[in-house]
This record gives C-alpha cells, sequence and structure tokens, in this order.
C-alpha cells in the first residue's frame, strides 16, 4: 500500500508557474496526486510539469487566464477528461500591486479584484458541482494575513483577500453537509516573486517560504474525512507582515 497521502487523488491547482502555487503543485505531485496546473505562463507551468514528470509525478499543464470564465470552464473540462476529476482544488493565482490610496491606479484594483478574488469565485464554481456528486472534495483558498493586520499601501490587495475570505467563509456554510470541505489559508509574508516589485521590502531571509505554505495546503487537504480546517493563518516565527 502506498504511504503517498495523496495517491488517487486529482489536485487542481490555479498561479502554479511560480510561488505558493508551483510549492502546492511540486509538494502535491510527491503525495501522489495527479496535478492539473494552471497559470498565464504557458512556458513556467510547463517547466514545472517537466520537473514533476522527472521526479516520477503525474501532471497537466493547462495556460489559463482565471478572470475569464470561458478559461476557466476549459481548465476545468480538460481536467476531468485527462485526469479524471478533481479531488482538491488551490486557487493559488493572485496579484499585488502596493501603493497609498491616494496614488493608487484604479486599474491595478481591477487587476486584483480580477485575478484575487473573481478568479478564485470562478474556479471553485467550476468545481463544484463534481465534487458535490462525488460526495467528497477540498477547497483550499490562499488568503492572507492583511485581514487581520492592516498593511498600509495595501487598500486593493487587502479588499480582494476580505473578499476571498468571505467567499470561503460562505461556501464552508453552503457545502456544510455535502462532504465538501472549504479552507482558507492565509500567510504571512512569503518569500515570492511578488517582492520582486516591491521597494524598501522586509528582509525575505525573515519569510515564510512557499513549500512551508504548501506543507499547510497538504496538511488541510488530507484531514481525516470527518474533519476540516476552515481557516488557517501560517505566520513567520519573527512575526515579519
Amino acid at each position: 500500500m502506498s504511504d503517498q497521502r495523496l495517491a488517487g487523488q486529482v489536485a487542481l491547482v490555479t498561479g502554479a508557474g511560480r510561488g505558493i502555487g508551483r510549492a502546492v503543485a511540486e509538494r502535491f505531485a510527491r503525495e501522489g496526486a495527479a496535478v492539473a496546473l494552471a497559470a498565464r505562463s504557458a512556458r513556467q507551468v510547463a517547466s514545472v510539469v517537466a520537473g514533476i514528470e522527472a521526479a516520477g509525478g503525474r501532471a497537466l499543464a493547462v495556460p489559463t487566464d482565471v478572470r475569464q470564465e470561458p478559461a476557466v470552464a476549459a481548465l476545468v473540462a480538460r481536467t476531468r477528461a485527462e485526469l479524471g476529476g478533481v479531488d482538491v482544488l488551490v486557487a493559488a493565482a493572485g496579484v499585488a500591486v502596493f501603493a497609498p490610496v491616494g496614488d493608487s491606479r484604479p486599474a491595478d484594483w481591477d487587476e486584483m479584484m480580477a485575478v484575487n478574488l473573481r478568479g478564485a469565485y470562478l474556479c471553485c464554481r467550476a468545481v463544484l458541482s463534481g465534487m458535490i456528486a462525488q460526495g467528497r472534495g477540498t477547497l483550499i483558498l490562499v488568503g492572507s494575513m492583511v485581514t487581520g493586520r492592516t498593511l498600509p499601501g495595501s487598500a486593493a490587495y487587502t479588499a480582494s483577500k476580505y473578499g476571498l475570505l468571505g467567499l470561503g467563509r460562505v461556501l464552508a456554510e453552503e457545502l456544510r453537509g455535502t462532504g465538501v470541505r472549504v479552507g482558507v489559508l492565509s500567510a504571512g509574508a512569503v518569500d515570492t516573486p511578488l517582492w520582486d516589485a516591491v521597494p524598501s521590502a522586509p528582509d525575505r531571509a525573515l519569510m515564510i517560504t512557499p513549500g512551508q505554505v504548501a506543507d499547510a495546503a497538504l496538511y488541510m487537504a488530507t484531514l481525516d474525512t470527518n474533519a476540516a480546517l476552515e481557516e488557517m493563518t501560517l505566520m513567520p516565527a519573527r512575526g515579519v507582515l
């Protein structure tokens, strides 16, 4: 018998080309899941798939713009057709632009709402019917510590993550008793490429790693079916952000 905790399951991970999404996809694949990787960059997801397959895992690259409903529908349809269904969804696609409200751009606001919130909503909505029909499934929404601590300059990002937290809470209640569980995984500062364009960023050596976030997501996905971890906050031990 395999000791891989996700053996026989299919996981769909958005934002899987880099950062948290990539770490989750690689971690889940090591635990035996067949993984569908979605991101806007075909080159990035192809690279991740190549690494997973080289290590003996099974993965599918599906370049996807999660802002677009037809693209998300096609992502889920292809995952079901080629991998056999969706047991776990990890909505990790996200963008961030930081500026005081007075200096911010409405286009950046719209982009964060579209990717961080609308994208997660569309993905959850697209997999729900299959999960409910099979009587099991796990939805993991990657949130942020900004819903618990105020971060100046992050108004649009914070609003999108509050929306995501609310979406997760409502889904958890709507799906209670169906066998589909919902969790919001909120993290403090994570050492990802998001910080590359942030001037005067905190010391990245003090941040948590994408792999640590992936470990938390794996824990949420592998709990016994009679339990659901609906909200988790993972912070750097030294409290960065």
